[in-house]
């Protein structure tokens, strides 16, 4: 099977390790385990969970308690509607190997996690994109959702919020979507990695898991939950479906770690302590990426409403790859390009590391713009 190159991941293999000021970066600001015991108001209890544990495969479809602690997230969900898998990179996988077969029509929105749109491409699918505009704010134009799937679509993807816009579609755009979805006979796959730390209260969205009966959601600990070393992450739709999944799950996953299971559930059943903490970052961060975005000559922008990446337009007479290959060299601050994503002529930035790395990035890519 001949798969497209993933345009961000080997941006960021190539670069991140050579890079002072990361403003490529997607994650909120990772949380140390010391923190993550210190939230969720464990303290030095942990060891008497952690030192007896004996490190088996351990539940193969993830424990109970981690199952019922991401069914906790959502509105009308149960364990049995969850299936843990390595990363939220993982689970769109599994979604995609078992859902899409050769011919199948699948419309994925544009720009987005490039799994949405590769992996079916390289099964043989019949790909449709979707593109998103700014001036329709980079949310996705409905009459055209609408004609890309009719006369019939096995999968629609789209990633709520949006990455890389932080465009948000809110309860009553997600219905229309569910509407236009049901009347297709469409699966809907929502990637929701950075659901839960929108800009405005409260702060989290209706799941795409909680509107539809074919509404799939992916999740993961790495975004809106800090904890990117975990390498989990979770599907999250009907009982018959995470079935199906299961099956391909065995050829690839077995279980994730016990530790890493462990660690999560702590979390998890944590999450209004970390999300709290993880949206005052964000949005604070966003304040200040936003003055900086206004004094930009050169710069122009739809901001976010959700998620931790924006997308900026830069009129700067180089490829975005070139600017940001210059901008790594010359000061050390490290963007992804928008030609990594289908989206040349944009960059992308994060605003959710700690705030030290944006204070001290911005000014230097603002000099850079102003002397490139």
């Amino acid at each position: 099977m001949k798969i497209a190159p993933f345009g961000v991941e080997q941006w960021m293999n190539e670069y991140e390790t050579r890079c002072t000021h990361n403003l490529a970066e997607t994650c909120v600001e990772s949380l140390t385990v010391a923190q993550l015991l210190d939230l969720a108001g464990h303290g030095d209890s942990l060891l008497r969970q952690l030192l007896p544990l004996k490190l088996t495969y351990g539940a193969i479809e993830g424990s109970d308690r981690l199952r019922s602690a991401v069914a906790a997230l959502y509105d009308r969900q149960a364990a049995g509607n969850v299936m843990i898998a390595h990363g939220a990179v993982g689970a769109n996988h599994l979604v995609h190997l078992t859902l899409v077969e050769p011919g199948d029509r699948v419309v994925s929105v544009l720009p987005t996690y490039q799994q949405h749109y590769s992996i079916p491409e390289s099964i043989g699918a019949d790909v449709r994109l979707l593109r998103l505009r700014e001036e329709n704010a980079w949310l996705p134009d409905l009459e055209e959702l609408a004609a890309l799937v009719d006369g019939g679509a096995k999968l629609v993807a789209i990633n709520n919020p949006n990455n890389p816009t932080g465009s948000l579609m809110d309860r009553a755009f997600l219905e229309q979507v569910v509407r236009i979805c049901d009347h297709a006979g469409a699966w809907l796959l929502c990637d929701e990695v950075y659901r839960g730390i929108d800009q405005a209260d409260p702060g989290t969205t209706v799941s795409v898991a909680d509107l539809y009966e074919r509404g799939i959601s992916t999740g993961s600990m790495s975004k809106a939950f800090s904890l990117a070393g975990l390498r989990l992450g979770w599907v999250v739709g009907p009982t018959l479906l995470i079935h199906e999944l299961s099956v391909h799950r065995d050829y690839n996953t077995i279980s994730v770690g016990m530790v890493d299971d462990l660690l999560a559930s702590v979390a998890l059943e944590s999450a209004p302590a970390i999300l709290d903490r993880n949206r005052a970052l964000t949005r604070a961060n966003l304040a200040t990426l936003s003055d900086w975005v206004e004094a930009q000559p050169q710069i122009s922008w739809v901001k976010p409403q959700g998620g931790t990446t924006a997308l900026l337009r830069h009129d700067m007479p180089m490829t975005s790859r070139q600017l940001c290959v210059r901008l790594i060299e010359e000061t050390g601050v490290m963007l992804t390009p928008g030609s990594a994503m289908s989206m040349e002529g944009y960059l992308r930035i994060g605003y959710a590391n700690n705030p030290a790395v944006l204070a001290d990035g911005l000014p230097l890519l603002g000099g850079f713009l102003d002397n490139a």
